[in-house]
């Protein structure tokens, strides 16, 4: 069954940092960009961040540029979501997703992605 899986969520400070970890299962991550997005109750899905397949490009929001870093280790299958100086509004689910080779200009369009995880909550409070 091929699937990625969410994790490193859980509650912080605000101030604070977490690293989400994306591992792809029944499948290698080589051939696919993967992007992080978010979905706050109430809210609709975001995307955060993306990163490409063969020259690891990276894009992101502009609500997280300059705190958040996304990364792959492909030897690990993994991509990861460095998030540091976290506030509240950063308070959501997130998930990764994949897409076949390079992130796509409007990457924040989570309607192009497939392979969703279940997600990782991430609670951003004092």
């Amino acid at each position: 069954q091929v699937h990625v899986v969410e994790s490193g969520g859980g509650l912080v400070q605000p101030g604070g940092s977490l690293r989400l970890s994306c591992a792809a299962s029944g499948f290698t991550l080589d051939n696919y960009a993967i992007g992080w997005f978010r979905q706050a109750p109430g809210k609709e899905r975001e995307g955060v961040s993306c990163i490409s397949r063969s020259d690891s490009s990276t894009y992101y929001a502009d609500s997280v540029k300059g705190r958040f870093t996304i990364s792959r280790d492909n030897a690990k299958n993994t991509v990861y979501l460095q998030m540091n100086s976290l506030k509240p509004e950063d308070t959501a689910g997130y998930y990764c997703a994949t897409i076949l080779f390079r992130c796509p200009a409007d990457f924040t369009n989570w309607r192009q992605f497939d392979s969703w995880g279940q997600g990782t909550r991430v609670t951003v409070s004092s």
